[in-house]
């Protein structure tokens, strides 16, 4: 039977208490989202431009393009919108508006969010130090998924 050496925890365990405290990140906010392609599809062109603006962002109209991926595309990032507001816990509510939510893509085409407005007091507030995104598309359908977290002692 292998031996615990006692003294190898006492001493982590002292070292732990002796220097500054700990920050740990805790989750605040759970948000998911799923979006049918053809229902923004639909309002697309339905309402054209008039519809793009009102949701998405210049830089968000640019990345989806206008090709047939670009309804997974906004579908996507609807569905970004609508959980990142779930994980607030706010729905969009008051001076809310939906360009407080934008849906930026680094070079490798990781997805982050970029709030603003009404939404990013509504996060700082709840103490939001983080924000984690995920998309995902099939045919028919786009999924997005937020986790709000905060620090604590």
């Amino acid at each position: 039977m292998p031996s615990i050496d006692i003294n190898f925890f006492r001493n982590r365990q002292n070292l732990m208490q002796s220097q500054s405290p700990i920050r740990h990140q805790v989750v605040i906010g759970v948000g998911i989202d799923l979006v049918e392609i053809k229902r923004i599809k639909k309002a697309i062109r339905r309402w054209g431009e008039r519809f793009e603006k009102r949701v998405f962002t210049v830089q968000e109209i640019d990345y989806c393009g206008k090709e047939e991926v670009g309804f997974q595309r906004f579908a996507a990032r609807f569905a970004a919108k609508e959980a990142t507001l779930k994980a607030l816990g706010t729905g969009l509510v008051g001076d809310m508006r939906w360009h407080d939510v934008e849906v930026i893509s680094n070079p490798s085409g990781q997805p982050h969010l970029q709030l603003s407005g009404s939404v990013a007091n509504c996060a700082n507030q709840m103490g939001a130090s983080q924000m984690l995104l995920s998309l995902s598309h099939t045919g028919n359908y786009a999924i997005a998924n937020v986790i709000l977290l905060g620090t604590t002692n």
